[in-house]
């Protein structure tokens, strides 16, 4: 009598189990996704939620220079992850270019008085749209009527890096009013050779 049942081994334990995930694993995913193609199922129900503006304004922050509607591109492909986007960006990889049919809800830019730190609107007002390099270092007495500036004797000129913090900022003061001084030479030598001709 123990010939004639039929005894289940390993191997058909096995199929059983393999048949019966992949059966639930394919209802499971039909269920949860849109009727379409079976290919884009699990890509469209992922893809399917907004990109959160708030994230696009994040990366864009850190990465001006990347394109607002390249970054949610990414954070629309990778589910919002900015981790992920900003690590493609540091390591060269770049970011692919959205199809032209992806419109996202980007973020409105910040009023431009609001954006600016207060540091960074103390240097705009400090350089004013009218203040030329001249008058905001007080070089103006240093400028002769033909552009001619003071000439600094062998000594100041040999002196090198020292150990005085003070004659190192005098050194790198003078160098920077020179260098200034050198532009305005040039510049009104340029006008004079284009005014002439």
């Amino acid at each position: 009598m123990a010939k004639d049942q039929a005894s289940i081994n390993i191997p058909q334990l096995l199929a059983v189990a393999l048949v019966g995930f992949l059966a639930l694993r394919w209802y499971l995913n039909k269920s949860t996704s849109p009727s379409g193609p079976a290919g884009a199922t699990s890509s469209s129900s992922r893809n399917s939620r907004a990109v959160d503006p708030a994230k696009i304004e994040q990366i864009s922050a850190m990465f001006p220079q990347m394109d607002q509607r390249t970054i949610a591109w990414d954070l629309h492909r990778n589910g919002g992850s900015v981790a992920a986007t900003s690590e493609r960006i540091l390591t060269g990889r770049g970011l692919d270019n959205p199809p032209p049919s992806y419109q996202p809800p980007l973020p409105s830019p910040p009023p431009i008085a609001g954006a600016v730190s207060g540091n960074a609107s103390a240097a705009t007002k400090s350089s004013g749209k009218g203040e030329d390099l001249i008058t905001r270092y007080g070089l103006q007495g240093r400028v002769g009527g033909k552009g001619k500036e003071a000439v600094w004797s062998d000594a100041q000129v040999r002196e090198g890096w020292t150990g005085d913090k003070a004659a190192r900022a005098e050194g790198l003061r003078r160098r920077r009013e020179e260098m200034i001084l050198a532009a305005r030479r040039k510049m009104e030598e340029r006008d004079a050779l284009s005014g002439g001709t």
